[in-house]
């Protein structure tokens, strides 16, 4: 076992059962290794009600000079059926090259290739030009309640900033050097239950149908298009993800109808205006429904979650371009500049440094037998050595 080989680091990572909530070891182990590499490590624990306790890790390397931080997570989703799986998911197997288990690619394997990095760098070449910090919650695949942004708030009171971030999440679709993410679409989820009258389909006139309102209020929210999208982001997309009555009968019309729909969006909208927008698309589209003389106006409610995830844009161009530079140098792509997919612990990140995330290629994250190459491994730590060496080396040309 040694923190230079970073297939060793991930194997011993794999091998704990780090489940969201649980722990699992995984932090335990991670704090061992860090130890190892000289920094100082805290573990806090963060809680709300109504969610369960997580535990995170901070630690830190060097006290001054410039200071990046690394983050992600150590929990992971469930294993499913474990039938399914032909290698032990917590085994850390390696087949054909392969090194198997959950989390390998989402994402200890991202935290493994930089602890092995900083391992190689500290043991060649001694003290960094600065401060390097891990930031590392156990709630990224949970509510993301009592993690990064929990984590985030409370190293900052004890007097912590950050000059640039880098978040090892898996951004490369096919092979490692093809994306780099700058931002993230944001993301909104909402309920709108209409409300009828339930009664017998033979006697229609004495109900008041509430699918037939929700249809027309759904096609409202779908069309026209949110917007065309811009040079960075993609359209905004909402998508319907549920139409429940909570009905089995054939024979009876609703009382009522739930119609859940979630927005991915770009940085043309945030929360509050898309919240807007939305709720005038229902009235005009309520006000606009024929037919309603005898039953009244239409009846429906809009509810919005809570902790909806914003959009945004990383516009430091030297972060971007110094891990870009690192990418190409090793693997001899260019990377692709791009926000899209779903959301990651980089939302809560951007309000206190500038961010960007690289890591594994993702094609076998959160699915049955989730496995990384062992070349891919090596050559992300590569990477992330030359992200560092350069990183340093550009901060001391910005004084």
């Amino acid at each position: 076992m040694t923190l230079t080989n970073p297939s060793d680091v991930l194997s011993a990572l794999i091998r704990c059962p780090s489940v969201t909530p649980e722990e699992g070891g995984a932090l335990e182990t991670l704090e061992r290794f860090l130890s190892e590499l000289g920094f100082t490590v805290e573990r806090p624990v963060f809680s709300e009600d109504g969610t369960p306790d997580i535990e995170n890790l901070y630690a830190r390397l060097g006290n001054d000079g410039p200071h990046l931080m690394f983050a992600g997570h150590t929990d992971v989703v469930p294993t499913g059926n474990l039938e399914g799986w032909s290698h032990d998911p917590f085994g850390a197997e390696v087949a054909d090259g392969m090194l198997y288990g959950r989390g390998a690619v989402d994402m200890k394997g991202g935290i493994a290739c930089f602890l092995a990095a900083l391992a190689r760098l500290t043991g060649d070449k001694g003290a960094l030009p600065g401060s390097i910090s891990f930031l590392i919650t156990g709630d990224e695949e949970g509510p993301a309640i009592n993690g990064t942004v929990k984590l985030l708030e409370h190293a900052a009171k004890k007097g912590e900033s950050w000059d640039a971030a880098l978040v090892g999440e898996p951004t490369n679709p096919n092979q490692l050097g093809d994306m780099i993410k700058i931002g993230r679409r944001g993301s909104l989820s909402a309920k709108l239950t209409v409300s009828g009258t339930q009664g017998h389909v033979a006697y229609p006139h004495l109900a008041d149908n509430p699918l037939r309102v929700a249809n027309a209020l759904a096609a409202a929210l779908l069309d026209p298009p949110l917007d065309a999208g811009n040079e960075r982001f993609p359209a905004s997309n909402l998508e319907l993800t549920s139409i429940d009555t909570g009905n089995p009968a054939t024979n009876v019309i609703p009382g009522s109808v739930d119609v859940t729909f979630n927005i991915r969006f770009n940085d043309g909208w945030s929360a509050e205006t898309l919240s807007a927008e939305i709720e005038n698309r229902l009235r005009q589209a309520a006000d606009a429904l024929p037919d309603r003389a005898t039953r009244g106006p239409a009846r429906y409610d809009i509810s919005f979650q809570q902790r909806p995830s914003p959009s945004f844009l990383t516009r430091d161009d030297a972060l971007i371009g110094t891990l870009s530079g690192a990418v190409k140098s090793v693997t001899g792509r260019m990377p692709e500049l791009s926000t899209t997919g779903g959301t990651s612990d980089a939302r809560f990140i951007k309000d206190y440094c500038p961010v960007v995330e690289f890591g594994l290629v993702g094609k076998t994250m959160h699915m049955t037998d989730e496995c990384v190459a062992l070349s891919d491994l090596e050559t992300l730590t590569q990477i992330y050595e030359r992200f560092i060496v350069d990183w340093f080396q550009a901060q001391e040309g910005r004084v």
